[in-house]
This record gives C-alpha cells, structure tokens and sequence, in this order.
C-alpha cells in the first residue's frame, strides 16, 4: 500500500485528489495539511511515501517544507512531488534543488496523477531527464545570475563528468551507452557513483547539477539523442 500526504491550502483540490487517490486499491491517504509547516509536522508524525506538495502556501512555503523534510534522515523513504498552477513556475528550479522527485501541474489528467504517485512511491523520478532539462533550459535562460559550479562536481573524474553532461541532455542509461560505447550496467554505475558523490536523490537533481556546474547550459548542441522517455 502507498500512502499519501496532501498538502494544498484549497480545500477544494485536496477533496479532490483524495476522491481520486481513495478509489485505488493500492493507495491510501493518510493525511491533509493547508499549509506548508503543518504537512512538515504530520510528515514527521505519518510518515507517508509520498506528499503531494503545493507550491504557494501560507504558513511556510511547499518549498521550504519540501527542503525541511528531505533533508530529515527520519524521512529518508519520504518522496516529494510538487503541485504547480503553472508548468513554468519560477520555483520549480528550486523545487528540484529541495530534493522533490518531479513536479505536476494542478489540472493534470486523474490518469498521469495515479501513475506519478506510483512512480514516485517505487523510486523513479516523475519527469524524465529530457523534459525536465527543457523546463530547466527555459527557467534557466530567464534567471542571470552568474554560475557557481558545486565544490562537490570537482570531486568527480573527467569520465563522471562527462557522462553528467550527457544526463544533463536527457540521455538515459541506454544512450549513455550508445555515445560512450559502454554497456548500459556500466552507465548505470557511472550514474550511481556521480549520484553517491554528488548526494543527488535521482536524476532530476543530476540535471540541475549538470547546469549549475556549467557543463550544460541552455541551447546545449546534441541535446535532444538518446533523451529518455
């Protein structure tokens, strides 16, 4: 059973997305909370597997209680997926830097919500790396502050550099390994070691490590081969 948190200061859509999460044999909601502060308190109580986090809430942003509970070892098995009105919030970049797996816009199909908290809930990232870098590209390309490249990216060698460029572009394991004429295991070792080094929850996070780091930046040439699905 997955359990569920929803955390949407409208009453309205949590009613809503409880209706729906409730029908499933598979998914249980344990929990509500109007405001950012009292969905970190009942995370801690509940503990639940995912928490359905609106973005703009009074009491304490879904940011700030998304970066509170991830960064809580307690809550280690805690997934996050951000709630947005708009796909291009200006807070989904900060969103992914809290460490939540994936965001969803407000109207999205019942459908894709159900698949999304499962996909989640089993450990996936709920945007694929190639759509998640064209948001970044697009939030990116607006913002002008110069880039800080992470001490952490320094740690890793030419080749674990290299292959998070390539993720940074959208490629999954199977590209990884067509471009760099290795297996898909061995991508898949490259990807987990940069992701240990790195402390990146999934490669969502990779993606922004990619661009703070300079290694991509938007308009990147080649972006678009191998890109996951």
């Amino acid at each position: 059973m997955i359990t569920v948190l929803l955390a949407d200061d409208q009453a309205l859509i949590r009613a809503g997305f409880r209706s729906l999460l409730a029908a499933e044999d598979d998914l249980d909601v344990v929990g509500e909370a109007a405001t950012g502060a009292a969905a970190l308190a009942q995370a801690r109580v509940l503990r639940p597997d995912v928490v359905l986090m609106d973005i703009r809430m009074p009491g304490g942003d879904g940011i700030e209680a998304a970066t509170a509970l991830l960064a809580d070892p307690d809550l280690a098995g805690t997934k996050v997926i951000m709630l947005t009105t708009f796909e291009l919030d200006d807070y989904i970049l900060d969103s992914v830097r809290a460490g939540a797996s994936g965001f969803l816009v407000k109207d999205t199909e019942p459908e894709e919500l159900l698949r999304a908290v499962r996909a989640v809930a089993r450990g996936d990232a709920l945007l694929s790396p190639s759509v998640t870098r064209r948001l970044l590209a697009r939030v990116a390309g607006a913002r002008r502050d110069p880039v800080r490249p992470p001490a952490s990216v320094e740690a890793l060698t030419l080749r674990e550099r290299e292959v998070l460029a390539l993720v940074g572009r959208g490629l999954n394991n199977a590209g990884l390994a067509a471009r760099l004429f290795i297996t898909p295991l061995t991508a898949k070792t490259h990807v987990s070691r940069i992701m240990g080094k790195l402390g990146a929850r999934d490669r969502s996070q990779l993606v922004v490590l990619a661009y703070e780091s300079g290694l991509v930046t938007p308009g990147s040439p080649g972006d678009d081969d191998g890109a996951s699905v």
